[in-house]
C-alpha cells in the first residue's frame, strides 16, 4: 500500500519514496530534559510514534530506522540544575527517564536510536569547523555564527524572507554579529557551565547544529522523513536545513510538522491555570490509553483540543472495545497478535497521511461488526494493537476452561450491567440538572448499595466501576 505524507517543504501530499528500496529512516526532535512532558509534547511523540506504527506495518520492523534525540545541553538545564544545587547531569538522567515512563504509559514505542547531545559533540565541533572552511560560518569573540544569507533557499521552509523576518520579528542584536539573523553555532562556556574544548576556546554547542549532526552521524548524508511540532519550523528546522545544506548534506526529503495543543479552546498557559503534564492526568487516574485516544481524535496537521468530554467520550469507547475483546479468549499472546491481520481500510486511513480519526472511526464500524460476528475479533484485536490502543486480551493456554466459561459469564453480566447503569445515570444527570439533589444523591447511594463504584469528575462527568460487592440482582432492581 502506498503511504502519501504532507511535505512542509512542497506544501502538498506526496507519495513516500524510500530513498533506499525497502528501507524507511526518520528523524524526529526530541524533548529538551529539564522537566516533566506536558501533554503538548505528548502530542508530537504520539504522531510520529503512529508513523513508525504504520511504517513498520508496511515495511517491517527491521527496515525502519527511527531517530528521536535528547537535548540534555541547554540554558534551562544549567538554570535548574543551579537552583537546586545539583549536578547537571543528575537533572538530565532523572528527567530523561520520567520522559521515557510517561512515553511508554501512552504506548509510544522506543525509537531506534535515542541519541543524546552530549554524547555528539565532537561531531558538531567537526560540522562547524567544516561549515567555516566554506565560508558559511565565521568565529567572533568564542562565538561560532552561521551566515544566513550565504544560504539562498533559507526560509523556503518556512515560506519567510530574510528581510520580512529582520522586519517583522525581534532577533537577538548581538556586537559580534555580521547580520541580525546569523545564528549562534557554538558559544563560549563559563567555569559553572558545562563545557568542551574547541578551536574556539572552552563552550558548548548551539541548539540548532545538534540535529544535523546527530542525523548525519546515525541516518547519512540524505533520510527520508524528518519531524516535529510546527512550533520548530522556524527556526529550528529552516536552521538545521541551512547548515546541513551548507555543510554538503542532502537533508531530509519529506518534513512533517503536527500541529499544536490547546485545553478546552484556550492556548495552555500556567498563567491560565490549564497548563498540566502527562504525569499529573496520569496520577489523577486518566490511563495512558485514554490520553492517546484523544490524541489520535485529532488529524495531526489540525489544532488539537484537549476536552473533558472529548476524555469522557475515550474513556467510554475504549470501555466498550475492551469488555467486547474480553468475551474472547486468544489463541495468541498478546505480544503475537500480528497487526498484519488489522483491517484494511484502517490501514488505507493511516497511510492517506496518517489519517487517524478516520482510522478510529473504521474500529468503531469494525466493532460494531464484531459484536455480531466473533470471526472478526481477531481484526479488531490486530487494528487496535496497530493504533496502540489493544486493551488486555486473555490466552486461552493460561486459563482452565471452567476460568474460561465462568469469566465469559461475568463478562456477558457486566455488559449487561452496564446499559443498565447507563439508564440510572441519565436520570441522576436528569436529576442534577433540575437542581434535584436529594434524588440524586439517592440514586448515587442506590447504585453503591449494588456494588457500583460512581467517581464524579466534575464539570457534569462521571466514571464507575464494578466493585467486589456487586450485586446484578440489586442493580435489577432499580431500572
Amino acid at each position: 500500500m502506498t503511504i502519501t505524507l504532507y511535505n512542509t517543504a512542497t506544501r502538498s501530499k506526496q507519495p513516500l519514496e524510500p530513498i533506499e528500496d525497502g528501507k524507511v529512516s526518520m528523524y524526529v526532535c526530541g524533548p529538551t530534559v529539564y522537566d516533566r512532558a506536558h501533554i503538548g509534547n505528548a502530542r508530537a511523540v504520539v504522531v510520529f510514534d503512529m508513523l513508525f506504527r504504520l511504517l513498520r506495518h508496511e515495511y517491517g520492523a527491521d527496515a525502519v530506522t527511527y531517530v528521536r534525540n535528547f537535548t540534555d545541553v541547554d540554558d534551562k538545564i544549567n538554570a535548574r540544575a543551579a537552583a537546586e544545587g545539583r549536578p547537571i547531569s543528575e537533572i538530565t538522567e532523572e528527567t530523561t527517564q520520567w520522559f521515557l515512563d510517561d512515553m511508554a504509559a501512552i504506548g509510544a514505542l522506543e525509537p531506534n536510536e535515542m541519541p543524546r547531545a552530549t554524547a555528539y559533540v565532537p561531531h558538531m565541533v567537526k560540522m562547524i569547523e567544516g561549515l567555516i572552511e566554506k565560508g558559511h560560518a565565521y568565529a567572533v569573540e568564542g562565538h561560532v555564527l552561521f551566515k544566513v544569507r550565504s544560504y539562498a533557499d533559507y526560509g523556503k521552509l518556512s515560506g519567510r524572507s530574510v528581510d520580512d523576518m529582520i522586519a517583522g520579528a525581534r532577533v537577538e542584536v548581538a556586537p559580534y554579529k555580521e547580520d541580525p539573523m546569523d545564528f549562534v553555532l557554538w558559544k563560549p562556556s563559563d567555569a559553572d557551565t558545562p563545557g568542551w574544548d574547541s578551536p574556539w576556546g572552552r563552550g558548548r554547542p548551539g541548539w540548532h547544529i545538534e540535529c544535523s549532526a546527530m542525523a548525519y552521524e546515525l541516518l547519512g548524508e540524505r533520510f527520508d522523513i524528518h519531524g516535529g511540532g510546527n512550533d520548530l519550523t522556524f527556526p529550528h528546522h529552516e536552521n538545521e536545513i541551512a547548515q546541513s545544506k551548507c555543510a554538503g548534506h542532502d537533508f531530509a526529503s519529506i518534513w512533517m510538522h503536527n500541529e499544536m495543543l490547546q485545553v478546552e479552546g484556550k492556548k495552555m498557559s500556567k498563567s491560565l491555570g490549564n497548563f498540566f503534564t502527562v504525569r499529573d492526568l496520569l496520577d489523577q487516574g486518566v490511563p495512558g490509553t485514554v490520553i492517546r485516544f484523544v490524541m489520535l481524535s485529532t488529524h495531526y496537521r489540525k489544532p488539537m483540543d484537549w476536552t473533558e468530554k472529548k476524555r469522557a467520550e475515550a474513556e467510554k469507547a475504549l470501555a466498550k472495545w475492551s469488555r467486547l475483546l474480553g468475551l474472547f479468549v486468544f489463541d495468541k499472546r498478546p505480544e503475537n497478535i500480528a497487526v498484519s491481520e488489522a483491517n484494511q481500510g484502517v490501514v488505507a486511513a493511516l497511510a492517506d497521511d496518517l489519517n487517524a480519526p478516520l482510522a478510529l472511526s473504521r474500529i468503531h464500524a469494525l466493532f460494531n461488526q464484531a459484536k455480531k460476528d466473533q470471526g472478526k475479533y481477531l481484526e479488531l484485536a490486530a487494528s487496535l494493537k496497530l493504533v496502540g490502543l489493544l486493551p488486555k486480551v486473555r490466552y486461552r493456554k493460561d486459563m482452565s476452561e471452567e476460568e474460561i466459561e465462568r469469566q465469559k459469564e461475568e463478562s456477558q453480566v457486566q455488559s449487561e450491567a452496564r446499559e443498565i447503569v447507563g439508564q440510572i445515570l441519565e436520570r441522576r444527570k436528569a436529576a442534577r440538572e433540575l437542581g434535584d439533589y436529594a434524588l440524586a444523591d439517592d440514586i448515587r447511594q442506590q447504585l453503591e448499595e449494588a456494588g457500583i463504584i460512581l467517581t464524579d469528575r466534575g464539570a457534569g462527568q462521571y466514571s464507575y466501576n464494578f466493585g467486589p460487592d456487586f450485586d446484578p440482582a440489586k442493580l435489577e432492581a432499580l431500572k
